[in-house]
């Protein structure tokens, strides 16, 4: 009988401590919702650098895309930083003169200010990368 009083108590100071661990664990990791998000774009052709800021679900025009941020995160500035962003990239028609030629999705995916080779735009002429995101 005591044998098994203390193996309940084991178990239960076990269980008390993976979920603190847990607990610690998941507030270490959790993100603060943004409301911009400021981008960085290269035109390969000219050689332009450029940073544009919008607010969320904002459409962004460079060159011929058209590019829409749909949620952005950020971790609190305790742990160490981290940005990361849901994009949206269409490339539009060049011109007045082309016949109906629907817009093209090129990118919808997460892009990270921390790694922006992981996941980003691959396009001949335009390079987007994400700087960061903000209340």
């Amino acid at each position: 009988m005591i044998r098994n009083k203390y193996t309940v108590t084991l178990l239960g100071m076990m269980l008390c401590a993976f979920f603190g661990c847990v607990a610690f664990a998941s507030e270490q990791s959790s993100w603060i919702e943004g409301e911009r998000v400021r981008v960085q774009t290269l035109d390969k052709i000219t050689a332009r650098i450029g940073t544009i800021e919008a607010n969320i679900d904002d459409a962004i025009s460079f060159g011929t895309l058209e590019i829409k941020v749909r949620y952005c995160a950020f971790r609190p500035p305790e742990i160490p930083p981290e940005h990361a962003a849901f994009v949206e990239i269409v490339e539009r028609a060049a011109g007045d003169n082309q016949p109906l030629v629907p817009d093209k999705p090129i990118f919808a995916g997460w892009m990270f200010a921390s790694s922006p080779a992981i996941s980003g735009l691959e396009h001949p002429v335009y390079d987007l990368t994400l700087l960061n995101c903000s209340k």
